[in-house]
């Protein structure tokens, strides 16, 4: 990455995470949002990114195309379509990846690198996971309604040079307004945002409830329980080192400080959309296959969720 110059970044996806990310890059950076909707990308053509926060209104104006109208490399390409969409838009927008291009997913659960790998060098592939959180409310307004640390790392070794331009991508971030680190063990902080996705979130989806549920019922409960220690399992397994009485203390807190919260996944079965759940409780599964373990509750919930979206 040119030292100096504004980097140019593609989002693509412009749902709530999308525009928030887009949005506030491009104070420091050359932004273009790219998404498969004409009518939401001429609305954000029109009215630009607006960001609520708290009492403050952001007006940003990233670039905003449909998907294979851009045919400029960039530095970085940034991901945020639902994970069963990956594929079909970095396919329609292949002329943006050069060959030195970036590609960093911050989209839910585990496994994209295998996905990336078709489209980007496998050095230049970045995983990563963010705390942040943000709602859409119509094609061009979102509130940020979570902050927190925002993390990525190489999903394979990297050049000394590459891992330079991952500190700058980690700057460029931090002057955004989202605090942010390089990890040398991402497959660590991946698992960790695993253990909330792969039980009270999909949980919550199936019961069609609130966060605040789980702890409440204690048969809800005993199923999040259940499905924690399964991930704790299996991420032991692949040489992590995750306590299950620690993790479920940290469940506890979490879904006691946000009850009203209602995960992605159990607002797209709400609305009748696919889910993530195949890079959700399905990446659980398919590590503990090839760990030779059983996780009977994780799979049910796959299970569940799939017969919901039929």
């Amino acid at each position: 990455m040119e030292q100096n110059k504004k980097p140019k970044i593609a989002v693509v996806g412009p749902g709530a995470m999308g525009l928030l990310f887009a949005g506030r890059l491009s104070a420091h950076a050359d932004v273009t949002l790219l998404g498969n909707n004409p009518e939401r990308i001429s609305e954000l053509q029109l009215n630009g990114i607006r960001i609520q926060e708290g009492e403050t209104l952001l007006e940003c104006r990233p670039s905003a195309v449909l998907n294979g109208t851009c045919t400029e490399p960039m530095d970085l390409v940034l991901l945020f379509t639902k994970a069963y969409l990956t594929e079909q838009a970095l396919a329609a927008n292949k002329a943006v990846i050069g060959e030195n291009t970036y590609v960093l997913t911050l989209q839910n659960g585990m496994g994209h690198a295998d996905v990336l790998s078709q489209f980007a060098d496998p050095s230049h592939i970045l995983i990563g996971t963010t705390e942040e959180g943000s709602s859409r409310e119509n094609a061009y307004t979102v509130n940020h309604t979570g902050h927190g640390k925002t993390t990525f790392g190489f999903a394979t070794s990297a050049s000394d040079a590459a891992r330079q331009d991952a500190a700058q991508f980690a700057l460029l971030f931090d002057a955004s307004g989202f605090p942010c680190t390089v990890s040398e063990d991402i497959s660590f902080a991946v698992w960790n945002k695993l253990m909330i996705n792969a039980s009270s979130s999909v949980l919550c989806g199936v019961l069609q409830k609130p966060q605040g549920y789980i702890v409440e019922h204690s048969a809800a409960w005993d199923i999040c329980k259940a499905l924690i220690m399964e991930v704790c399992e299996t991420a032991n397994a692949e040489g992590h080192h995750f306590d299950p009485d620690e993790q479920i203390n940290r469940l506890y807190n979490h879904l006691r400080n946000a009850p009203n919260g209602f995960p992605s996944l159990a607002a797209d079965l709400k609305n009748g959309r696919m889910t993530e759940v195949d890079f959700i409780s399905g990446s659980v599964v398919r590590a503990a296959e090839k760990k030779g373990l059983q996780v009977p509750y994780e799979t049910l919930m796959v299970q569940l969720v799939r017969a919901m979206e039929q």
